[in-house]
């Protein structure tokens, strides 16, 4: 990831980190996916030994058709 920062140093030391806005913006995301994606491994890992039902008959059973908005859930 190529960034354009500006490092300020204080007493010698390095102390802060200078980004332009759209950088920021950027990491921000990339951290966010991969929080979520921490919390999707850590949900999907919960549910090894637990039954699934596959969608399409989860769509049956809730009568959505395929292609369709809106439900018939009242």
């Amino acid at each position: 990831m190529d960034m354009n920062v500006q490092v300020i140093k204080k007493n010698g030391e390095k102390e802060f980190a200078i980004l332009p806005y759209n950088e920021f913006m950027r990491m921000k995301q990339i951290l966010e996916d991969y929080e979520d994606l921490i919390d999707l491994r850590k949900a999907k890992a919960g549910t090894v030994n637990e039954p699934s039902v596959p969608f399409k008959n989860v769509m049956k059973n809730i009568k959505i058709k395929k292609g369709s908005r809106s439900s018939n859930i009242k």
